[in-house]
Parts: structure tokens; C-alpha cells; sequence
């Protein structure tokens, strides 16, 4: 007689080893996106306090500030996309393990549906050549479900690694105290090992723990109390076009227009400054690059700097994006992101976000697109 649980087993013990992929609550996932909304109240704090300090505060030493303090609304951008695009990473791979487990279950049902079939003929010579046929038939599916998910995830490790920076020194013992499980997925053979790499990469996410850092109340935060009114100018919606600037930080332009305009600019660093230039060939002077960079968007400026804010939105530091144009009543620049500005001197070059230019009226900053 011919013994189906034997036949079964390898099916059986493939599925009890596979894993469920049901992510627990308060896991990897939820964590990355709980400090993901940190993030992004604190990038809502900063916003309104460099709001605050150039209300309050001028020259050099405001300058200074607001351009550091534009690099670190930056970095807390770049922390929140990506612990949510780590999420959905960690949500995509449990999918697929998910996935698999249910057609390892569905496989064993088939086999032993199949083998019932048979009924009393299974004590047949061809009743066993059919039933172990079919257990063969059916291990061999199951294999190849475990070898599809375990390609897909190596490819999300993929993903996820390509999204993580190298890891801290301290980070094993930050990792250790911070609650986050130390396995997210199991699987058989090659499915846990693609499953513990990507857990692994999720772990090894500094980004984590300094945002976790920047989440801590500290002595110098003030309180909702001493807080300045907001200016109430718009704020980023962090949904533009991203750009990735010559120092390798990413940041988000309001649109295509002004990610086209600020690429245009970027284009020119080196261009000799000439008195009325307006192509890179030729040369160019402040107002030029401008009007240069946003006339390959589209977008006509007017040629004197201190009317290219006519017509724009007047936005505030708190509030810059790429592409917004810090304006003197002699003198125009075009804000990039990360803190800097790409304007022309002698050459066109990359410089700090400020207010102060060998002592022109400063107008203010500008949105030449809405």
C-alpha cells in the first residue's frame, strides 16, 4: 500500500519551513513609516523657523544659518522618502513570500486531491506509478515556486540595498535596543536566505536612527510657546521632480519647468561672466543665466535682475525650492537646493543661499512658476 503521508511529506515540511510572510504589527514597515512622519514634522519645524530667523535676524551670520539650515531640511527629505520607499519594500517582499505560501498550500491540496482520486486503484501497479508521478509532478512545482520567490527577493535586497547608506559603527547596538524584530521572514533554503539579506538591509538602515536622533527633544528646541507666528506662505509639497545636484544630494523642484531651468543652470557653471551675456557661448551675467536657464523651460523672464521677480510668487527661505530666484535691486541668483544657489560670477558657479550682496537692497526670493 502505497503511503500518501510519506509521498506528501516533502510538500508538508516545504510548506511549515516557508513562512507566512504576515508582517507583525509595529515591525520593520510600521517603523520606517512612523520615522518617516518624524521626519517630516520636524521638516515642517525647520521650515517655519528659518521662516523665523529671517524675519528676525540679517546679514552674514543669518546667511550662514539659513544655508545650513536649508542642507538640513534636505537630508530630512531625503530620510523620509526613503524610509517609505524601504517600506514599501518590505511590504512588497512579504507579498511575494505571502504569495508563494499560498501556492505551496495550494500545490499540497492539489496532490492530495489527486491522490484521493485514485481511490481503491492507487494499490494498483498503475495506480502507484500514477500517484508517485504525481508527487514528483508536484514537488517539482514547489520547487519552482521557491526559486520565484526567492529571485524576487533578491531582487528587493537589491532594491533595498541600493537605497541604504553604509552603515554607522554604533548602529548594531542602537539596532539592538530599538524594538524592531530580528527576523521578519523565513523561508526555505534560498527563500530564507534572500528573506534574512533583505531583513538584514532593512536593519542596517542608519537612516533610522538619526532620524530617531533628530526626533528627541533636546534643551535647544523651543517650545510651542516662544514659537513665531507662521508666514504663511506655501509650503513644498515634496511631490515635484527630483534632480540630483552636483554634490550627490537629491532634492525636488516644484515642476518640470523649473527642474528644467535649474539643469540649464548647472549646465553653465564654469561660463565666463560678460556684461550682458546671454548664452553660455557667449558669456553670461547674472540676469542672463536666468534668463538663459528658464528660456530652455519655457518660461520668458524679463532681462534686468531686478525685475525677473515681476509676476512670480514671493516665497520665503523657509519655503525655497529649486529653480526659486533670490533677487537684489543689482544682482539675481537661482536657488538648486541642499542650501545653494548657482549664480554668475567669474565663472559661473555654485555658492550658499544668502541674502547679503555687497550691499544691494535685497528684494527677496521669487517662484517664477507655480
Amino acid at each position: 500500500m502505497i503511503d500518501i503521508d510519506a509521498l506528501a511529506k516533502p510538500l508538508v515540511d516545504l510548506l511549515n519551513s516557508f513562512g507566512s510572510g504576515v508582517l507583525p504589527a509595529g515591525g520593520p514597515a510600521d517603523a520606517l513609516r512612523a520615522t518617516s512622519a518624524a521626519v517630516d514634522r520636524i521638516h515642517e519645524f525647520g521650515r517655519t523657523s528659518i521662516n523665523q530667523v529671517n524675519t528676525a535676524w540679517d546679514g552674514t551670520a543669518a546667511d550662514a544659518t539659513t544655508a545650513k539650515a536649508l542642507r538640513v531640511q534636505t537630508s530630512a527629505a531625503t530620510i523620509s522618502d526613503t524610509n517609505t520607499e524601504m517600506a514599501t519594500v518590505v511590504n512588497q517582499a512579504a507579498a511575494e513570500v505571502e504569495g508563494g505560501q499560498k501556492d505551496l498550500n495550494g500545490i499540497l491540496q492539489s496532490f492530495v486531491s489527486t491522490a484521493t482520486a485514485l481511490g481503491p486503484a492507487i494499490a494498483t501497479p498503475p495506480g502507484i506509478t500514477a500517484v508517485i508521478g504525481s508527487a514528483i509532478d508536484h514537488i517539482n512545482q514547489a520547487v519552482g515556486v521557491v526559486g520565484r520567490v526567492q529571485g524576487e527577493l533578491d531582487t528587493h535586497t537589491a532594491s533595498m540595498n541600493g537605497l541604504t547608506p553604509p552603515p554607522s559603527t554604533s548602529l548594531a547596538s542602537t539596532l539592538a535596543s530599538s524594538g524592531i524584530p530580528q527576523q521578519l521572514l523565513s523561508g526555505a533554503s534560498g527563500v530564507a536566505s534572500s528573506a534574512g539579506s533583505l531583513l538584514s538591509t532593512v536593519m542596517n538602515n542608519p537612516l533610522v536612527t538619526e532620524a530617531s536622533k533628530a526626533a528627541t527633544p533636546s534643551a535647544t528646541t523651543p517650545s510651542p510657546s516662544t514659537q513665531q507666528p507662521d508666514t504663511g506662505s506655501a509650503a513644498p509639497t515634496r511631490d515635484g521632480v527630483e534632480i540630483t545636484l552636483p554634490d550627490g544630494s537629491k532634492v525636488e523642484a516644484p515642476n518640470e519647468q523649473a527642474a528644467t531651468a535649474v539643469q540649464a543652470a548647472l549646465g553653465t557653471v564654469g561660463t565666463p561672466y560678460v556684461w550682458g551675456g546671454n548664452s553660455p557661448g557667449a558669456g553670461l551675467d547674472c540676469s542672463g543665466l536666468t534668463k538663459y536657464a528658464y528660456g530652455e523651460a519655457g518660461v520668458e523672464l524679463p532681462r534686468l535682475a531686478a525685475e525677473q521677480g515681476s509676476g512670480a510668487t514671493q516665497i520665503s527661505a523657509g519655503d525655497l525650492m529649486p529653480g526659486d530666484l533670490a533677487i537684489w535691486d543689482g544682482h539675481v541668483a537661482m536657488v538648486i537646493g541642499n542650501g545653494q544657489f548657482v549664480e554668475a560670477g567669474d565663472p559661473v558657479q555654485i555658492s550658499s543661499v544668502r541674502t547679503e550682496n555687497s550691499g544691494m537692497d535685497f528684494y527677496g526670493f521669487y517662484r517664477p512658476t507655480t
